[in-house]
């Protein structure tokens, strides 16, 4: 298994891509899986967090590292690289890539798992 702090490497249609899937860890709120994406030549990461919260949830040891969901059957595993050229794909449609900083990861969650399969 690879280890999280590699960058990987992913090549869209348009553009190649760096990405990594940590785990953090808080002390003064919930735990959330944060998947950071680099579009080649830019220095600023878009950091989509996705935090545990009430009807989200992350994996904090209780299943697959990496893997967020809502509950009700919705699940996005941010290891796999289909997910994240869903999530690239979804980010570019609304202007968060180029690295915007760090964003909330749940809008593209719904808007990934809502599209046709």
């Amino acid at each position: 298994m690879r280890p999280n702090h590699h960058l990987r490497r992913l090549v869209t249609e348009d553009s190649v891509h760096l990405w990594t899937v940590r785990h953090r860890h808080s002390r003064t709120g919930p735990c959330a899986e944060v998947l950071s994406l680099y579009e080649e030549g830019s220095k600023v990461p878009l950091r989509l967090v996705f935090r545990a919260g009430e009807g989200r949830y992350v994996a904090d040891g209780w299943w697959y590292a990496g893997c967020v969901t809502t509950g009700d059957g919705r699940l996005l595993n941010l290891r796999e690289p289909g997910t994240v050229r869903k999530l690239i794909e979804a980010a570019q449609a609304t202007g968060l890539l180029p690295g915007t900083g760090e964003t909330d990861g749940w809008p593209l969650f719904d808007t990934v798992t809502a599209a046709p399969r």
